[in-house]
């Protein structure tokens, strides 16, 4: 595949086309129709209707590509190519009528993230990188922030909302980080949590009990704007979303030293 720019150019369409749908019916969204998968684990037709509307666009960009969605609404292998999409990042979110929640679509070629788009729904900014092409916010490159430490940081995470097995760790890592950085911020949305890592808005961001299609568009624009993606241990392949650290080069073995030090216990 060669010509990446211009098939970031129509996951860009495809997003902005499921956008439209779900701002639509975010005016006269009838909460009684939400299920519910799991622990405060939630599910509307907002979100099945974004996906099967990506599905369909996506399809038309790479015929023999498969598909790993959140919602499952196709079952589809591709020997080379998978299209890994959420088609509603930050659901919660959505069903209160708060920003921010996301489109996350990201194209894999083996087991390499080769393409990415985020878009924030309400706040009209996309994100997208593809492979050695750098990372763009609107059509503008960007670049992860220079802050040198965790002392001069802005930290962003997502609380445990299903698996609570390590939520004592946790706290003790939060404690940390809110006596020693420049303070935390919880938007409710991972891929918009690496989007701002991308750009520069905040400088770390860790969580677990994360997905594929919550990260697979990030970590590339992560990469892309020049940071650091892995897992707890610094692990930087084969990422699941089990565990994740996203941040700017020059403060990730710092952070990765601090979530080693209460989050591995």
């Amino acid at each position: 595949m060669t010509d990446l720019k211009n098939i970031c150019v129509e996951i860009e369409a495809a997003a902005h086309e499921a956008a439209i749908f779900i701002l639509h019916e975010a005016e006269n969204y009838d909460s009684r129709m939400t299920e519910t998968k799991g622990l405060n684990n939630f599910v509307s037709y907002v979100d099945k209707g974004s996906e099967k509307m990506l599905v369909e666009r996506l399809s038309k960009i790479i015929p023999e590509a498969g598909f790993i969605t959140e919602e499952g609404t196709i079952e589809k292998k591709g020997e080379r190519y998978c299209w890994v999409i959420d088609p509603l990042d930050g659901t919660t979110n959505f069903l209160h009528g708060l920003p921010p929640y996301s489109i996350s679509i990201g194209l894999m070629e083996y087991d390499d993230v080769i393409a990415g788009v985020v878009h924030d729904v309400r706040g009209r900014e996309t994100f997208t990188a593809w492979k050695n092409g750098g990372a763009w916010l609107n059509g503008k490159p960007i670049h992860v922030s220079k802050a040198p430490t965790i002392g001069d940081s802005l930290i962003a995470t997502g609380f445990p909302y299903y698996d609570f097995d390590r939520m004592e760790q946790y706290m003790q890592a939060l404690s940390f980080f809110c006596r020693n950085t420049h303070g935390i911020r919880r938007f409710g949305s991972a891929a918009i949590d690496l989007a701002y890592v991308a750009c520069g808005r905040v400088e770390v961001f860790y969580e677990y009990g994360l997905h594929p299609w919550d990260i697979a568009a990030g970590i590339i624009l992560v990469r892309e704007a020049g940071g650091r993606f892995s897992d707890f241990n610094g692990a930087e392949e084969n990422l699941s979303g089990d565990e994740v650290i996203a941040s700017n080069s020059l403060v990730y073995r710092e952070v990765v030293d601090v979530i080693n030090r209460y989050m591995n216990i």
